[in-house]
């Protein structure tokens, strides 16, 4: 057997076949996979790839909800060496087109028909591929041009076992398994670049420290395109043996049925998720027993939801922890035993074989309990940002520290209470928003001459977007009108909620916004403060 340390994700499909076997592995509607059955449907998928020409190496995209067939494709693509692509499925068609071109993307897997969006025709609609020239369908009606997910699989007759062999053999545990794009200050995203076997031994730790154990029933309400749903849902129930209940979209009272009906034992997610189950008026009408493990953070917790947490919902185990993209989603975890006040507080301390520290501007570390930046060391970094060497050289310095541009203090047990975030960005219902990517999409409106905007508390979703716009000349925007239009041309959770018109936007000597003063004038405006 591999060692953990080592493995690639092929061989973590692999071993949950030859350790659980017969186990029940995969629950989505009528699919009810065991190990093996999973193990048989991603080599077939892995032997149709080879088929249809997708090298070692290759880009290849995924725009969907948490489905089997995501499952089945994502794996499949690593079964032969392929880098996996995963787009956020709130992305417009130039947002995804935008990824689609940055990574060189031959092949994609979508769907035409998730919440009445046709993600094919969105795509069509912005006429700039790039270099796509397959669309596979996963669900809903192919169109022309595009491939069923039925007919591309009948393909995998066409690849002999030897073939499959030689392909599954050639990865290793250095090789590229995914590219997930995440945005920064200059508004455009950027592609971090993940290796098989950091992804492998960090979400096992991960596991670990979670309680996650061969029959818990996981129901991932984290989207598959994200890190915590693709690496810390499906990767992990490989490698312990969980069953994985994909949902594709999170709807309380949804949810909250499932629990019983699925004893689902694993619920991760945002604290809004939690926040709003307990706030449930029928709360008490639903059997909450069978829930034993839940893993949140994100944003400031109360502690009495860690306390109502485990007295109201019967979870065993809480657990709260702070990652980023470039650092394979990892950094830091709190742990099981730790008390409330710790887990709603902080983010919990550096995970094995990482290191964590707060420095200052001069990157001196700073003494216990003093604000600086969270740098962050280990196996779990990128290789670094895709065919941007000067990015990458920004984020990672000469001694392979991961500068994360978030601002915490570290307490004398080495746990991170994060206070602020050094690049603006703030986060929606666990979704992280960059203003300055927000910003450049507003531009694009007629009525728009200038906009800053800034995250500001909401008690449900964490953090908002407040968006500060100066009129352009002779126009008068309505803002209701404005956040309709956003709705249209950017991610839902990047909308901003309120709209504030300014005749000048604040500046330092050096010309650059004053987001603290608007951040303060936003807290004012809205009774925050």
């Amino acid at each position: 057997m591999v060692e953990p340390d080592e493995r690639t994700i092929p061989d973590i499909v692999e071993q949950a076949a030859n350790l659980f076997g017969s186990a029940q592995a995969l629950v989505d509607g009528e699919i009810d996979w065991s190990f093996n059955d999973l193990h048989f449907h991603v080599r077939k998928m892995a032997r149709a790839l080879i088929s249809h020409g997708v090298e070692h190496g290759e880009r290849v995209g995924i725009w969907a909800p948490n489905t089997w067939e995501w499952v089945v494709a994502a794996l499949g693509v690593h079964q032969i060496g392929g880098v996996l692509v995963p787009i956020n499925t709130r992305f417009k068609g130039k947002e995804a087109s935008y990824v689609l071109k940055r990574a060189n993307v031959k092949r994609l897997f979508t769907v035409t028909d998730f919440l009445d969006t046709n993600y094919v025709n969105l795509l069509l609609d912005t006429q700039d591929l790039g270099a796509l020239n397959e669309i596979i369908v996963m669900r809903g009606q192919p169109q022309k041009g595009t491939t069923s997910m039925a007919e591309f699989l009948n393909s995998s007759d066409l690849t002999d076992e030897t073939t499959y062999q030689e392909r599954r053999s050639s990865i290793s545990g250095n090789d590229l398994c995914h590219i997930m794009f995440t945005s920064g200050t200059t508004g455009l995203p950027k592609g971090a670049m993940l290796t098989h076997s950091a992804v492998t031994r960090g979400y096992n730790d991960w596991a670990d420290i979670v309680g996650l154990q061969a029959g818990d029933r996981y129901l991932i309400v984290n989207p598959f395109f994200h890190s915590f749903g693709l690496n810390a849902g499906i990767l992990a129930c490989l490698m312990k043996g969980a069953c994985m209940l994909p949902h594709p979209i999170f709807d309380v009272a949804e949810v909250m049925h499932r629990v019983p009906i699925d004893r689902i034992s694993m619920l991760p997610g945002p604290p809004a998720i939690y926040q709003t189950i307990l706030n449930h008026p029928d709360l008490e009408n639903f059997d909450m027993s069978t829930l034993r493990l839940a893993v949140t953070g994100a944003a400031v917790i109360p502690v009495e939801m860690i306390v109502q947490m485990r007295e109201k919902l019967g979870f065993e185990t809480v657990v709260t922890g702070y990652g980023l993209t470039e650092g394979s989603g990892l950094a830091t975890m709190c742990r099981h035993d730790d008390d409330p006040e710790t887990i709603a507080k902080t983010s919990g301390r550096a995970m094995p074989g990482m290191e964590v520290k707060i420095v200052n501007e001069q990157n001196e570390e700073v003494s216990r309990g003093d604000p600086g930046e969270i740098i962050v060391r280990g196996y779990n970094v990128m290789k670094g940002y895709l065919d941007d060497p000067e990015q990458t050289a920004q984020a990672i310095n000469d001694e392979g520290w991961l500068h994360t541009g978030d601002i915490g203090v570290m307490d004398h047990e080495g746990n991170i209470s994060i206070t602020d975030r050094k690049k603006d960005m703030y986060i929606n219902g666990g979704f992280n928003v960059y203003p300055a990517e927000v910003e450049s999409l507003m531009l694009a409106h007629p009525d728009i001459g200038q906009v800053s905007v800034v995250g500001v508390s909401h008690q449900r979703m964490g953090e908002v977007g407040c968006a500060f716009v100066v009129r352009a000349t002779g126009r008068q925007p309505d803002p209701e009108e404005i956040i309709g239009w956003c709705r249209n041309e950017m991610a839902n959770y990047k909308c901003p909620r309120y709209i504030q018109f300014i005749e000048t936007l604040p500046l330092n000597a050096s010309g650059k916004v004053l987001k603290y003063e608007l951040r303060e004038r936003a807290h004012k405006l809205l009774g925050l403060m």
